[in-house]
């Protein structure tokens, strides 16, 4: 079965917003550390953020630090990336993916394996 699901990409121009939905399926939301990534094609894919299990940590990736911003809703079993002042350099197909940590928020991608199918953004100048 799917265990995470993306939603909300979308274009924007440059400067715009937009916000990034993951829901998970079963116990995974409230035990897991929770977190997104990016991938241009033929690029690696890039750490973007990530959430602790607990709630109480993250991690972000320096070139969008204070720009986007990683939350999660225990009760919807939701995470979301609210992203801002968006730039074309942030144009990907963004995927939620999800670690078995709980008190930590890893930022190397062999530490997630459960992935969503991915949502494309595109960012125009």
């Amino acid at each position: 079965q799917v265990l995470l699901a993306e939603s909300g990409g979308g274009s924007v121009q440059a400067g715009g917003s937009l916000k990034l939905s993951c829901t998970a399926s079963g116990s995974i939301f409230n035990t897991y550390t929770l977190g997104w990534f990016r991938q241009v094609p033929g690029e690696e894919r890039q750490f973007v953020a990530s959430i602790s299990g607990n709630g109480g940590i993250q991690s972000y990736q320096a070139s969008v630090k204070g720009r986007f911003y990683i939350s999660r809703d225990t009760a919807e079993k939701t995470q979301y990336l609210h992203m801002s002042s968006l730039q074309p350099e942030d144009t990907a197909v963004y995927y939620c993916a999800a670690s078995t940590y709980y008190a930590a928020a890893p930022t190397d991608e062999d530490k997630f394996f459960y992935w969503g199918q991915g949502t494309q953004v595109t960012v125009s100048s």
